[in-house]
């Protein structure tokens, strides 16, 4: 026996038994997912390769040659393709070897190891974008050039806002990256206009540590750490959008030398910070020329509408002009025209962008306000406005933003299946492809363009809206003033001064989230009566003076561990139709449970319950039970859990913490017919007899019923933290 357990190769063993339960990859149980997704991804790439291959033909056929650049992107895409034939080759015999619903395999080396290339394959199909660059590859090629040289260490990118300085910089970057055996680390930071130095500490950590050690030390030792790990490297520092000097030393940041090989790499949009940075080199980035602006035009509208009507590639190049060769107007503009296919309507766009403006950021910002004038409705415009309000660069969840927007009264207020939340996604797509909004990568959140977001204060200045976000740690009095949303969350509000909400008598969204120093609210924010958000996830206040609040329909005390209770709530909040209470120190119970019944417009529930009799009498309450997206399982002891996905059949998140629970029962009676949502299941921060990290496999919910066997628990416990 002994020499028999010598054979195995125990390290793959566990490192294929982490995949399964453990690791964020779950390379074994999302194969199938990942294989499917891989699918996906490469019919999207081949056709853009088709695409660029008829372009390209064209093009040919006029003599011109090919880029570099485009043979170099064809043969990745090629190679890419090569990998993917491989990948479905092997496909049924990998995952005929899949058990356990999935979790596990007959063979996890094996497996491992193929979900593992699956992944990676998927990974770089998504990473093969190629980006329209026209006028740009002239300047890479000068910055590249200019940074080869040993001489020069610091190196100044400006330029005004949208005219493609970030994508020139993401170019180097992609440059570097395929040099990483030269370089040790390439970091690309954020600064923004309402940069801190923290904030820039905190983008280098998370790119050169792992851990998140990092994440509660002071301004010092931050700068401390970054010192002593770069210090040690050859590294690449790309800044983008510096609009003061920033101390480097400060931050942590090394000087690059010529022993060290470093470089660093920052955008600005005036020429004087550059001086102020102490560039060895400055390189203007200008606007586009007049071909290259049509040509970029030309590629965003699409050769379609060109040839929808004789006159329109004639009226097209005036419109091209108006954008005066800015790059994001040509992208902005082009997308909006993109559906425009006669005459009147190009005329149309003609007379509106002849509109007066003679300083030239405002003729610019003029003629991106044609693309917000060519929303469909005035909630469209409304809720791109409402972007405006986020500080630049700010990165915005998704489902946050519709949350607003719903409770301001912009959309629907009616959340189910064909209400507000589905509409909320619906402009939210309509804004990204109208290049209002940007999305950001591998996130659920958006953001918008600094120029575009100038342009949508400046429409806000013209009717006397312009609003901004407040970023303080002790909010002071003032003066009587009409606002509707009030966003302070990610700041370190120590307190907020007793008269405060006072001045503010018409406030609708309130949002003090993460907030982690803040204990306590002034008892007038019960007067509030306008109030229909209130989001105080994340914070320590105690208690909730929320008496008069009674057109609150959205209460957030996610992670909220210092409230102690919710008594009358039913009475005080009588409208409520959101309640969040995900890892909340307030747990149902059978007071709650019955203040709870009697919320009758409640559609939205994130519970926390440590009581199995309590869990098992709320899934025996059909309308409480499917309102329930988020369940928190906490410190419960039983033997077993039975969830029905019956009653819990809007489930979306799962968290087991600190539990004693020897089985889970996932019961799938009476849900053949319907689709579930894919559950997330939550780790535990602590140690929990059956921690494990998955989603429900989806061949398990044709099932009618299901336990994990004694074999699924057994490894899970081998792998507890």
């Amino acid at each position: 026996m002994a020499d028999w357990l010598l054979l195995i190769p125990w390290n793959k063993i566990f490192t294929a038994a982490c995949g399964c339960f453990l690791s964020d990859r779950n390379y074994i149980h999302l194969m199938e997912s990942n294989l499917d997704a891989l699918e996906t991804t490469m019919d999207e790439l081949k056709n853009r390769r088709d695409d660029l291959l008829g372009r390209v033909a064209i093009e040919e056929d006029k003599g011109l040659q090919r880029l570099a650049q485009v043979n170099g992107w064809l043969s990745r895409v090629k190679s890419v393709e090569s990998q993917f034939n491989d990948m479905l080759a092997a496909r049924s015999t990998e995952t005929g070897r899949l058990c356990l619903f999935g979790y596990c395999s007959n063979d996890c080396v094996s497996s491992y190891n193929y979900g593992q290339k699956v992944m990676e394959n998927l990974e770089e199909a998504e990473k093969k974008h190629i980006q329209t660059t026209i006028g740009l590859d002239t300047m890479v090629g000068n910055v590249w050039e200019s940074l080869m040289n040993d001489e020069i260490r610091t190196l100044g990118l400006y330029g005004m806002g949208g005219v493609g300085k970030t994508t020139l910089l993401a170019c180097i970057n992609n440059k570097f990256v395929e040099l990483e055996s030269e370089f040790d680390v390439v970091i690309w930071v954020v600064v923004s206009k309402e940069f801190q130095f923290e904030g820039i500490q905190d983008q280098i950590l998370g790119r050169i540590r792992l851990d998140k050690e990092w994440e509660r030390e002071t301004e010092n030792k931050k700068a401390s750490l970054i010192n002593n790990n770069l210090k040690r490297k050859k590294f690449v520092l790309l800044l983008d959008d510096i609009w003061s000097k920033v101390d480097l030393y400060k931050i942590g940041v090394p000087p690059p030398t010529r022993e060290n090989g470093s470089k660093i790499v920052f955008t600005r949009r005036s020429k004087e910070v550059c001086k102020y940075m102490k560039a060895d080199e400055q390189i203007k980035v200008d606007c586009l020329s007049p071909v290259e602006a049509w040509e970029l035009f030309r590629i965003t509208i699409g050769d379609i509408i060109l040839s929808s009507h004789q006159d329109i590639p004639a009226l097209a190049r005036i419109v091209a002009a108006k954008c005066h060769g800015l790059p994001l107007a040509l992208n902005v503009i082009g997308e909006t025209m993109a559906c425009k296919d006669t005459i009147q309507e190009w005329r149309h766009a003609i007379n509106v962008l002849n509109s007066p403006g003679h300083k030239f950021p405002e003729r610019i910002l003029r003629v991106l306000k044609f693309s917000y004038d060519s929303l469909k409705n005035g909630e469209n415009q409304s809720c791109f406005l409402y972007c405006s309000l986020f500080p630049e660069d700010f990165e915005i969840e998704k489902e946050k933003l519709i949350e607003y927007w719903i409770c301001e009264g912009y959309i629907n207020t009616n959340r189910y299946e064909d209400g507000g939340t589905n509409q909320g996604y619906d402009i939210i797509g309509l804004l990204v492809r109208a290049h209002l909004l940007i999305e950001c990568e591998l996130t659920d959140k958006v953001k918008m363009h600094d120029v575009i977001r100038e342009m949508a204060l400046w429409i806000n200045s013209d009717f006397g809206k312009q609003q901004e976000t407040i970023c303080v740690k002790s909010v002071p009095t003032a003066p009587t003033f009409q606002v509707s949303t009030l966003l302070l969350p990610y700041n370190k509000l120590v307190n907020i001064s007793v008269g405060f909400f006072r001045v503010m008598p018409k406030l609708v969204v309130l949002d003090l989230s993460t907030n982690m120093s803040l204990i306590e609210l002034p008892e007038e924010i019960s007067n509030l009566c306008s109030l229909q958000y209130l989001n105080l996830s994340s914070t320590r206040i105690k208690s909730l003076p929320v008496g008069k609040l009674r057109k609150l329909i959205y209460l957030n005390l996610e992670f909220s561990y210092k409230l102690e209770s919710l008594v009358g709530i039913a009475a005080t909040l009588p409208n409520l139709q959101v309640l969040k209470l995900f890892y909340s120190h307030v747990c149902v119970d059978d007071r709650l449970m019955e203040e709870l019944e009697h919320l009758e417009h409640m559609k939205i529930l994130a519970v926390t319950i440590e009581d199995a009799m309590i869990l098992e009498r709320i899934q025996g309450m059909d309308r409480l039970a499917s309102s329930i997206r988020s369940l928190c399982l906490i410190n419960m002891s039983t033997p077993r859990v039975i969830l029905s996905t019956t009653a819990l059949g809007s489930l979306q998140q799962l968290a087991v913490r600190s539990c004693n629970i020897s089985e889970i029962t996932i019961d799938w009676e009476s849900k053949e017919r319907r689709e579930l949502s894919p559950m997330e299941i939550h780790p535990s921060t602590r140690t929990c007899s059956s921690k494990f990290v998955s989603y429900i496999n989806e061949k398990a919910k044709k099932k009618r019923q299901r336990t994990f066997p004694e074999e699924f628990w057994f490894l899970c416990s081998l792998f507890m933290i």
